[in-house]
């Protein structure tokens, strides 16, 4: 069970580290007109876009670092459950913009951030 944790940990760290950075790099105008995955962001703000990628990268960090490090690991899945709020609010702005293709994969984010803030509270908790 470790090892699966670890492992999804990992590759939702490194998506939401290159998501988010995109995000932050990039401009609003250039991300909605790179296609049909990005028009989410007509919805938001240049600044808003920015956040949302800033808070990505700092869970891609708080998802690996705390434990790796060995200071504050309780932020771990403290980390997870920020990404299910976040990627749940995708969701919610996918449904509003009828893009259910994309939704899906927002929660298959969503499930993949649950199970590791699960994992990381109970059985495989850094606590204790």
């Amino acid at each position: 069970m470790n090892l699966a944790l670890w492992i999804v940990t990992g590759l939702l760290a490194v998506a939401y580290l290159l998501g988010g950075a995109y995000k932050v790099i990039t401009p609003k105008e250039k991300i909605a007109a790179g296609g049909p995955s990005g028009r989410w962001a007509e919805d938001f703000a240049g600044g808003g876009v920015k956040a949302i990628g800033a808070l990505e990268v700092l869970a891609a960090a708080g998802l690996v670092l705390p434990a790796v490090l060995d200071i504050a690991p309780v932020l771990v899945p403290l980390a997870a459950l920020g990404l299910v709020l976040l990627m749940a609010g995708a969701a919610i702005t996918r449904i509003r913009r009828h893009e259910t293709t994309f939704m899906v994969v927002d929660l298959v984010y969503v499930a993949l951030a649950a199970f590791v803030a699960w994992g990381r509270f109970g059985p495989e908790s850094f606590i204790g």
